[in-house]
């Protein structure tokens, strides 16, 4: 298997920095069928949420999913993102923080029979020339903004 992704590790001391210095962490998500947020909140297929300790309840940072509880509008909603899908974190006072590029979400495989693509640790599972995505299609990477 490949090397893990520096993505959650970043988000994750993004979020600490934010809270050490008295800052309000959000997170901007890209909402597909894998992310269970208030759909009423979405706009444009996105949803930025307040992934601050007072606004959650539960907060895990995990290495593949966000997952936590807040109020929308007084209901409490249980919310789940992928990393995969998160485009950026910063501290709504600044605005300083950093952005990704936003990957689809891949449920890990566990059993052979789904192991027709040969290269599963390289990002590369549709060819460079598909613009979908942006036209950004042949960088993988994350696309790195300097923090001061």
């Amino acid at each position: 298997m490949g090397e893990t992704s520096t993505k959650p590790y970043l988000l994750r001391a993004l979020h600490e920095w934010c809270t050490d210095n008295g800052y309000t962490p959000y997170i901007t998500v890209q909402v597909d069928e894998h992310t269970l947020v208030p759909l009423a909140h979405v706009r444009d297929g996105q949803i930025t949420l307040n992934v601050g300790t007072l606004a959650t309840n539960k907060l895990v940072l995990g290495n593949e999913f966000i997952e936590f509880q807040a109020r929308f509008s007084g209901v409490t909603e249980n919310v789940s993102v992928p990393v995969s899908a998160v485009s950026a974190i910063y501290a709504r006072e600044t605005g300083a923080g950093m952005g990704f590029e936003v990957q689809p979400y891949e449920p890990p495989q566990r059993d052979e029979s789904s192991a027709d693509a040969p290269d599963h640790g390289a990002g590369a599972d549709s060819p460079p020339d598909t613009p979908s995505d942006g036209g950004d299609g042949e960088s993988k990477r994350p696309h790195l903004t300097i923090v001061k």
